[in-house]
């Protein structure tokens, strides 16, 4: 599958014509107030709840935040950026050349990640931030014979025995602590090194998804995609904690198998493989990303990539096992650790859809609008992808898949129950698939969709206190 090659940089890329029953603006209106009803029903409810027994273990649900209205020292910044995303986003988009659209999007969703979080300052917004008692910065020193501490990771999970892990730590494979073990081997040891890290990587998860959506779905949509990734609400939390990592880590597995798959490359096979079963061992929820990285291969119709994708995945889960960690053994132990503590007493009854309250917050209105979309299409998208005698998907139908995909990923994780609360920071590695759904948008429209999501994370941000 060849992908589409840029288009003329002199004019805006032309809209297709919207397929039949998507067509007009009114459905895109109605579904972000859908998205605005649902938050707003879940703060009233979920205010009420918590007021009355404390049960939902949140002081503003459906966010585990707190009220602080405030401005900071990052406020003129961040809302500089916004308004240029706005203004210019975009014209940029459509008119830059591939290569510098890529850094320049990049750059503008660092730029965004960190006037938000300098919000708070550089001490509380950043350099503290992976310092406090739940965190894995708290852990580095029991981290010196780093064989040992993984031969007994298991044995500090669960709350009781002497020296249990703290939260973060307890709740993620050692792949994570291991990342700032290393980061401090290495010479940038402390919160500030750990915070800058998180936000790089995090961001780095926007040129990710873009050539992702290019190879599968054209550059078109790539394009049309690229603003609204780079002003991406949940960008409140990736500066916030080590999930912004992880998200750009799983984001480029998935980039790298789509550009495996569209240029027959048995490196970018073999570099996806190896971060995808690096991810597994980030976070106990992102094996769901295996559902993404499956639709790329619908997509594309091929298996070539399969065969070194998986031996490079095996790598990962080989080499910790060889040294003492196994993640089927410390999974279930997880489970007892989640029930133990705040898992355990808050209520599946909200949370199952305040989980998703608090996702419309992370993605925007503008997403809800481009998933109502995207649902719409996805009957005629499913069809042909699964049906062996029909043309490969067309560009809209390859999103379409790609970001149902990442859809059904976060459906299972808010289901499993494991996923109660805190969902605006843990899902980042699924909201980064959801977004490109605001490229079905019409091209008419677009300033007003950005400076919808631009307003929500500035309100979160000046209006909360996201801590962990």
């Amino acid at each position: 599958m060849k992908t589409e090659e840029r288009s003329d940089s002199s004019r805006p890329a032309e809209e297709p014509a919207a397929p039949a029953g998507r067509a007009g603006h009114r459905p895109d209106l109605v579904a972000a107030g859908v998205g605005a009803l649902l938050v707003a029903v879940a703060c009233g409810v979920g205010w009420a709840w918590q007021r009355s027994n404390g049960e939902l273990q949140a002081q503003w649900p459906p966010l585990l935040a707190s009220w602080n209205p405030h401005v900071g020292p990052g406020t003129p910044a961040a809302l500089t950026v916004a308004a240029a995303v706005v203004a210019y986003g975009p014209a940029l988009a459509d008119r830059l050349p591939w290569r510098r659209l890529l850094l320049t999007a990049w750059a503008t969703a660092l730029a965004w990640i960190f006037s938000l979080a300098l919000i708070e300052g550089w001490y509380r917004g950043i350099a503290r931030r992976l310092t406090t008692k739940h965190e894995y910065l708290r852990v580095i020193d029991r981290f010196d014979d780093i064989p040992a501490a993984l031969r007994g990771f298991t044995d500090h999970i669960v709350v009781g025995p002497p020296g249990n892990w703290p939260a973060h730590v307890a709740g993620h494979p050692p792949g994570a602590t291991l990342t700032f073990v290393w980061l401090d081997r290495i010479g940038l040891g402390g919160g500030a090194w750990a915070g800058v890290f998180c936000i790089v990587l995090g961001a780095s998860g926007v040129a990710a998804v873009l050539i992702a959506v290019r190879a599968l779905a054209g550059e078109r949509l790539a394009r049309r995609a690229a603003p609204f990734l780079a002003l991406a609400p949940f960008a409140v939390w990736t500066g916030t904690s080590a999930d912004g990592y992880f998200a750009g880590v799983a984001a480029w597995s998935i980039a790298l198998l789509a550009v495996a798959a569209t240029r027959r490359s048995l490196l970018a096979a073999c570099a996806s493989g190896l971060l995808f079963g690096w991810t597994c061992y980030l976070s106990y929820g992102l094996p769901l990303i295996a559902l993404p990285l499956a639709t790329v291969l619908l997509i594309t119709r091929t298996t070539r990539p399969v065969l070194p994708f998986l031996a490079a995945a095996l790598t990962v889960p080989l080499a910790f096992t060889l040294t003492g960690f196994a993640w089927w053994e410390a999974y279930p132990l997880l489970v007892e650790r989640y029930y133990q503590g705040a898992g355990g007493v808050r209520p599946y009854a909200y949370w199952v859809w305040g989980n998703l309250a608090a996702a419309t917050l992370a993605v925007g209105l503008a997403t809800a609008a481009g998933l109502r979309r995207t649902l719409a299409a996805t009957p005629s998208a499913a069809l042909g992808a699964l049906h062996p005698r029909r043309p490969a998907p067309t560009a809209e139908a390859a999103l379409t898949l790609l970001v149902l995909a990442a859809l059904l990923a976060l459906l299972a994780a808010d289901l499993s129950g494991m996923s109660k609360a805190e969902t605006e920071r843990i899902w980042q590695p699924f909201y980064f698939w959801l977004l490109p759904a605001t490229a079905l948008l019409p091209v008419r429209g677009r300033r007003g969709w950005l400076g919808a999501q631009g307003g929500v994370a500035l309100l979160v941000n000046h209006l909360v206190w996201t801590g962990w």
